[in-house]
């Protein structure tokens, strides 16, 4: 029974988006030819609920700029609360950082396409994330810097 208890478990138990916004500073954007140049950013951060929970929420946002005059700004925070049970502590960075976000990505990316298309912009797939090279290259810059991220927190 004791060696049941000590078995790892990870779960995905709620999946939500915890905010939302699509910006359109101005409308002289819909009179323009569209030749948007994006510049996207990703995020991940993750917050430990209790002693099995964690939230991690992965920022994504995108910036359009259209003739150099800014389109729209859309950023959505997809969150999740995994259980995380009998991980061992080596590991958990990585599940933070790499294995949540790739879970929530899908979710995000749907999210993004579905605000822009609704800010009557023609439909923005991003493309996938290797959130596992992501993390990776962020612990190597903050070992580098002497200082290494904790409970999966970083950018990707």
């Amino acid at each position: 029974m004791a060696d049941e208890q000590a078995q790892p478990q990870l779960a995905l138990e709620r999946i939500y988006v915890k905010d939302m916004s699509l910006e359109v500073p101005g409308a002289q954007v819909f009179t323009k030819e569209w030749k948007p140049e994006l510049d996207i950013n990703l995020q991940t951060n993750a917050e430990k609920l209790d002693d099995d929970h964690y939230q991690v929420v992965l920022t994504v946002s995108v910036t359009a700029k259209n003739d150099g005059e800014s389109a729209f700004i859309a950023e959505v925070h997809q969150a999740g609360i995994f259980l995380l049970q009998n991980i061992p502590e080596d590991q958990l960075g990585q599940i933070l950082g790499a294995y949540c976000p790739n879970v929530l990505f899908p979710y995000a990316r749907e999210v993004i396409s579905d605000i822009v298309t609704r800010g009557s912009f023609p439909q923005l797939l991003l493309a996938p994330v290797n959130f596992d090279q992501a993390y990776a290259q962020s612990q190597q810059q903050a070992n580098v810097a002497g200082q290494p991220q904790v409970d999966g927190q970083g950018t990707a």
